[in-house]
């Protein structure tokens, strides 16, 4: 139903939105409350009679009006809905033909229009086919639905994609949310460490400026007291040297004994070691504390992709372990997986040699292995696949589209180290804590591959850091240097 409104505008509106929310009639005289809600005049009245106070049949808010004014807008609008209603009651009961005035009865197939039984006798429908007009509406609705299916179908893809977008957006500011938030947290700890450090290191230089300037002090106090008694026995000395001869001669044996007695002290020398150690503070002082961090940081070759990762796998915060858990809502983005309960590496490869281990110390079902870049994750793995699983209580060597092949093993491993030879297509698995091969793959590899894991643990798998270690140049090295600098290089 269309209406106009103040501005000439028509908009469409619905019975319901000129229904009295309490008798779920067209409004009759509304009138509106301080809350903005409308209401039939009578029926307001009828319903505060039933109640101690004059609340909103709505939102119960308490008017304090008791005779609320009439809502004129509303009331122009719910009388231009009714006349539009009617007007359209009254065509529809009494469609007639504009030519003879007759009622339409009939529809035209060839002119594809309604018309009456004098239209289907007059010459311009001549030799025309005709229907009864509620047998044609009823095959040309049909029609016109049977049309309008792909389209709905369509829409409700539509809807659907658009719905996986929308999720998408709001997971892109939730990660990068969480990003910030642990990009803060690990450059805090840094702060944190380097403030550590730094008050450690001016400690330290305050500590042995205080030492030093200790003992310098106690040397000088210790001169100037030698000092202030040899300038005494000087000044009296040579007193006694200015005066007359009689009392020279008289003074002459206390002033030899004065000046012959006075112990001459051996010059005192500055110690070796009594300046401040600069180079012990200041030398390599960054290379120094990177050495240190070592302790507080590590490495961890295989970093968790959280984009590929199954809804029912929790991520840790430092993408190195995950867990099943309840399903997720995630955007089904191209590189999840929907079907199979695992996580892709956020890197591959494709040349060289690479390992990594796996903590499985949990008993339920999981996998560890590689998979290439081109496998679809949605749906079954259907090759492409390399995986040593663990499947109710069995070791199973994985790797489709062959058939799956349990394996024994003496000892049951609590990791798995995994070892890739790209360039010589080897795949092996090993128990690292006994040394022992548990698994070989071999395959001429051509794309590259993601280390993978699955689980269907509530334990977390674990994919285990490696130590770090800061190796220092030999003196034989600095002397290469020295000639050839380009060619230094630290690695860890």
């Amino acid at each position: 139903m269309s209406v106009f409104s103040a501005s000439g505008k028509m908009f469409s509106q619905t019975e319901d939105d000129f229904s009295c929310p309490v008798c779920k009639d067209i409004f009759k005289d509304p009138v509106v409350l301080s809350c903005t809600h409308s209401f039939c005049k009578d029926c307001l009245q009828r319903w505060w009679r039933e109640k101690p106070m004059h609340e909103c049949p709505v939102c119960k808010k308490v008017s304090l009006l008791s005779d609320p004014p009439r809502n004129l807008a509303l009331r122009n609008l719910c009388e231009a809905f009714l006349q539009e209603r009617d007007q359209k009651a009254s065509a529809e009961a009494e469609a007639v033909c504009s030519l003879h005035s007759e009622k339409i009865r009939l529809f035209c197939l060839d002119h594809h229009q309604p018309v009456c039984v004098v239209c289907r006798d007059s010459k311009e429908h001549n030799n025309h086919k005709f229907r009864p007009i509620d047998e044609a509406a009823k095959d040309h609705r049909e029609e016109i639905q049977k049309s309008l299916k792909p389209l709905q179908d369509k829409m409700k893809i539509f809807e659907q994609v658009k719905g996986n977008f929308d999720q998408t957006a709001d997971l892109i500011k939730v990660q990068t949310l969480n990003t910030v938030t642990q990009i803060k947290e690990q450059f805090k700890k840094l702060h944190q460490f380097l403030k550590e450090e730094e008050d450690h290191r001016i400690s330290a230089l305050m500590e042995e400026e205080k030492q030093k300037s200790q003992r310098i002090k106690e040397k000088i106090e210790a001169l100037n007291r030698e000092i202030a008694a040899l300038s005494d026995t000087i000044r009296v000395t040579e007193d006694e040297l200015r005066s007359n001869d009689v009392s020279f001669l008289k003074n002459y044996k206390a002033a030899v004994k004065r000046v012959q007695q006075r112990p001459l002290l051996d010059v005192p020398e500055l110690v070796s070691g009594a300046l401040i150690d600069e180079a012990k503070h200041l030398g390599n002082l960054s290379f120094n504390i990177w050495n240190k961090m070592k302790e507080m940081v590590s490495y961890t070759p295989v970093i968790l992709d959280p984009n590929s990762a199954h809804p029912h796998l929790i991520l840790s915060k430092d993408l190195t372990g995950m867990s099943h858990g309840d399903r997720q809502k995630l955007p089904d983005n191209p590189e999840r997986f929907d079907f199979c309960p695992c996580v892709l590496s956020s890197e591959g490869f494709d040349s060289g040699s690479h390992s990594w281990e796996a903590e499985v110390i949990n008993d339920k079902n999981w996998a560890v292995g590689v998979i290439q870049e081109s496998v679809r994750k949605k749906g079954e793995i259907q090759s492409g696949c390399w995986a040593l699983c663990y499947l109710e209580g069995q070791y199973v060597a994985f790797s489709p589209p062959l058939p799956d092949r349990v394996f024994s093993v003496k000892t049951k491993p609590q990791r798995i180290r995994v070892h890739l030879d790209f360039n010589r297509g080897k795949l092996s698995f090993w128990d690292p804590d006994t040394n022992t091969l548990l698994l070989t793959f071999r395959h001429t590899f051509t794309e590259r591959l993601f280390p993978y894991v699955g689980t269907l643990n509530k334990l977390p798998l674990k994919i285990s850091p490696l130590k770090v270690s800061v190796e220092q140049p030999s003196v034989s090295i600095f002397s290469v240097l020295w000639q050839r600098p380009h060619i230094f290089k630290l690695t860890s």
